[in-house]
């Protein structure tokens, strides 16, 4: 597995950047997570979006799905209809919005077969209906938690992952258990509770650099890295 990072800021971009958006690559075939302001330019720099097996969306906040809005034009003109996998119980005005011929709106199910990989979710905290999610080839496995604050059977859902992408979004002054995320160093004490092999950092805000987060991230998790765009995860 490869995962391109395309956009890691939230909940809006930084100059000329993205918001949420990962393009996995598995085998020569490529899924997209999550598809927020930004995405849709840059992913056209590295996958042809029609070419995709699908997109995993893990909320329907815009900072995580607003550029599916404009991927829709481009899918219809090439006569593309791939399949996006939302939150069951989401019924907001958003979902309403994919409802084109561009876009075959799934929830997830309980278990997922994709791009040869095997995908479960897992519930999480956010005020919006929102899913973790842990792919597996059998070999190595991804998790990625979404937008979420700490929650019961995280660690567990995220035990041994080979990488645990986390969001991040305060310091630890500013976090308090009614935030909407987890701290920098919140996401630090999930990884070693889960027993990560390592920590990548993101919805990072913009009004912190990512130095900051880091340092706060690797008291608890020495080995944690801060995503950027252009990065890629080799797993």
């Amino acid at each position: 597995m490869k995962l391109h990072v395309i956009g890691c800021h939230g909940p809006y971009p930084v100059a000329g950047g993205a918001t949420s958006g990962y393009l996995l690559e598995h085998e020569g075939r490529a899924l997209l997570m999550d598809c927020g302001a930004g995405v849709m330019g840059r992913l056209m720099r590295l996958w042809d979006p029609a070419a995709l097996e699908g997109v995993l969306l893990s909320h329907l906040h815009f900072d995580h799905a607003s550029d599916l809005l404009v991927m829709r034009y481009y899918l219809e003109i090439v006569g593309k209809t791939l399949p996006v996998y939302v939150p069951a119980e989401d019924e907001s005005p958003f979902r309403a919005l994919l409802s084109a011929p561009a876009f075959d709106v799934r929830p997830y199910p309980e278990k997922l077969s994709i791009l040869g990989l095997q995908v479960t979710t897992l519930p999480v905290r956010h005020p919006v209906p929102c899913r973790a999610l842990r792919l597996t080839d059998g070999e190595k496995t991804l998790v990625f938690t979404g937008d979420t604050n700490t929650c019961p059977g995280l660690a567990a859902f995220a035990r041994d992952a080979d990488a645990l992408l986390s969001d991040a979004a305060f310091l630890e002054a500013e976090w308090t258990e009614q935030k909407p995320h987890l701290s920098a160093s919140g996401a630090a004490e999930l990884a070693r509770e889960a027993g990560a092999k390592a920590l990548y950092l993101t919805h990072l805000p913009v009004r912190h650099e990512p130095e900051s987060l880091l340092r706060e991230a690797r008291k608890i998790f020495p080995q944690a890295q801060a995503v950027h765009p252009g990065m890629v995860i080799a797993l």
